[in-house]
């Protein structure tokens, strides 16, 4: 064995993306139209996530090169951890947007983004930024916790630690409720015309919920703002549809696609993007000419896109997780699973929407295919996350339809029984999701009761999480068998043994 002590290791370090590095990217590679640091800033968002920057941000730049107006720009905002905001504002706030599909790849970077902010150490504050006279929207994808609701009613929750912060702190709000409040009383103030205040997260009519806490917490206030703002703000609800990938695989594969340039803050998602807004009074961006659609009602495509998409989301990751797989893709390729996802929609949640059937035979077949999209790495722990949030706008909603029309719902009743066998099972070394719920604590004394059909009906009596359901011994019955062959049988068994035979496993 020889060696040689005067050997020097050198590392290459990459060039980081940039203005002055978009002339070098490979030809492929779609760039702004526009040269950034022009905007002006137009748009606030706040929650500067993979989703924002793969969807809202992405349209905006492309609604920009087809209408030619340069006054959308975004500060987008990130309302907690600054990694994001570091690598945006090392790269002059340009990223890239990977598209994946089997065998395509389709790389665009985004310039639309005029300020990366994160909010706790915002020298300006976001007040002050939603308050901009230029700012003519706000969007919102802070999740379904960061509307502040209290879960049995559905309204603000006014004695929550984050509220009472933002009722004393009033100049440096730590919420988005806070922030929006702050920043419309200051127009207010000033005479000025507020900001219109688009909600992009999964909420049922997400524009209304969205008003209902910015009133209440701005009453909390003051009367007359609450008030001001009832008459003069507008809060459009709107449905977004993208998925988007949770893991990227890292520095190398953008610099790659990149020819050599490094990129921090790239995400990557799924071709298909669609973006329902209800229409509203003002200026906006041309995001009409960029794929998205302007409607008097989006109610049937909120009920289509959390029923089908995210309810069965739910199903494949909660069961698929049992089953061992550590993505929606790898669930969405298994047969069983598979089979069971198509059932569920066209038998379960397809009943319950006024799709006509030869379009919702379609749109459940384009969402088996986006479903097991190979490139799309959209892991369990995150789709199934929040799921004390995410079970009664998703699943029981449509259930309790079900059940009151005499229509069966073996899909909806496994799946709430693999959610709480999650409980037993999180933590277990080689678990395929890790249970993150804001309820973990008090639903963990309900998983350690040892009999799952008791187990089950302590689950089912949480109304707030679940709804009033018709027929609630049935149901209880039905949930506490599936638990209990979930927790002595394979998954793939108790999937075959409700399959319909005329759909039977779906390869």
């Amino acid at each position: 064995m020889s060696s040689n002590s005067n050997s020097v290791t050198t590392t290459s370090i990459s060039p980081r993306l940039g203005v002055g590095a978009l002339r070098g990217l490979p030809r492929e590679i779609a760039r702004p139209p526009f040269t950034p640091g022009i905007l002006e800033t137009g748009i606030v968002h706040l929650g500067c996530g993979a989703f924002h920057r793969a969807h809202q941000a992405l349209i905006t730049q492309h609604a920009m090169r087809a209408g030619g107006d340069r006054r959308w720009g975004i500060a987008t905002v990130a309302m907690s951890r600054p990694d994001v905001v570091g690598a945006l504002r090392a790269q002059e706030n340009l990223y890239t947007t990977v598209l994946r599909d089997e065998g395509a790849v389709r790389a665009e970077v985004v310039g639309a983004i005029t300020a990366a902010v994160h909010a706790p150490s915002d020298r300006i504050g976001v007040v002050r930024r939603v308050a901009d006279p230029r700012v003519r929207i706000v969007t919102l994808t802070v999740t379904t916790g960061g509307y502040c609701l209290a879960p049995a009613t559905g309204r603000l929750d006014s004695g929550s630690d984050p509220v009472r912060h933002d009722l004393r702190c009033t100049a440096k709000p730590c919420t988005a409720i806070g922030m929006l409040v702050g920043g419309l009383a200051a127009v207010r103030r000033r005479g000025g015309r507020p900001p219109v205040v688009i909600s992009c997260d999964n909420l049922s009519a997400n524009g209304r919920q969205l008003r209902s806490a910015v009133m209440d917490f701005a009453a909390l206030r003051d009367d007359r703002l609450a008030n001001w703002i009832g008459r003069n703000v507008q809060f459009p609800c709107s449905v977004v549809d993208r998925i988007v990938a949770s893991d990227d695989g890292g520095g190398d594969a953008a610099r790659t696609r990149l020819g050599g340039i490094d990129d921090r803050a790239q995400v990557s998602a799924e071709p298909f993007m669609t973006w329902t807004i209800e229409n509203f009074e003002g200026e906006r961006p041309r995001w009409d000419l960029a794929g998205a659609e302007y409607v008097g009602d989006v109610t049937g495509h909120e009920l289509a896109k959390l029923r089908l998409l995210n309810g069965t989301h739910l199903l494949l990751a909660y069961l698929g997780a049992l089953a061992g797989y550590a993505t929606i893709a790898e669930a969405g390729a298994d047969p069983a699973l598979s089979g069971l996802a198509r059932q569920f929609m066209l038998y379960e949640q397809g009943p319950t929407l006024t799709l006509p059937e030869a379009e919702l035979h379609r749109t459940v077949s384009d969402l088996l295919r986006r479903f097991r999209n190979p490139a799309i790495r959209h892991e369990m722990t995150r789709v199934g996350r929040n799921g004390s949030d995410k079970m009664l706008p998703r699943v029981t909603a449509a259930m309790r339809e079900n059940l009151t029309q005499g229509r069966p719902t073996p899909g909806a009743a496994l799946l709430i029984a693999a959610w709480i066998r999650w409980f037993d099972l999180c933590g277990t070394p080689g678990a395929a999701m890790e249970l993150i719920d804001p309820q973990a604590a008090q639903l963990a004394q309900l998983a350690a009761i040892p009999d799952p059909q008791l187990r089950a009906r302590a689950f089912l009596a949480r109304t707030d999480i679940f709804g009033p359901l018709p027929h609630p011994e049935r149901v209880q019955r039905e949930v506490g068998d599936a638990l209990t062959e979930l927790i002595r049988e394979n998954v793939t068994e108790v999937i075959d043994r409700r399959l319909r035979p005329e759909i039977g496993r779906v390869a």
